[in-house]
C-alpha cells in the first residue's frame, strides 16, 4: 500500500467512527505523532523497551504465529 492508499483508507475508517471519545483519542494520538520528530520516541525508550519492541516485531512477522480466522472465531464464539 502506498501513502495515498493509506491516507484514503484512513479517511474512510475515520468517517465510519461515530464515537466522539474515540475520535478525540485518535485525534490526540495523530496530533502528537505528527508533531514528534522522527526517531524521538525511539530515543526515549530504555534499552529493555527497545529489545522488547524488536522482539515483538519479529513475532508479528513470523508466519508461525498466525492464527486463522476460523480458529479465532471458534476460540471467541461466545463473544461473537
Amino acid at each position: 500500500m502506498n501513502a495515498l492508499e493509506i491516507k484514503t483508507n484512513f479517511h474512510h475508517l475515520i468517517d465510519q467512527i461515530n464515537n466522539e471519545h474515540l475520535l478525540i483519542k485518535l485525534y490526540r494520538i495523530m496530533e502528537q505523532a505528527s508533531s514528534t520528530p522522527e526517531g524521538q520516541l525511539w530515543s526515549r525508550l530504555t534499552e529493555a523497551e527497545k529489545i522488547e519492541l524488536l522482539k515483538i516485531e519479529q513475532e508479528v512477522l513470523s508466519d508461525s504465529n498466525l492464527i486463522s480466522n476460523e480458529q479465532m472465531q471458534t476460540k471467541h464464539q461466545k463473544w461473537l
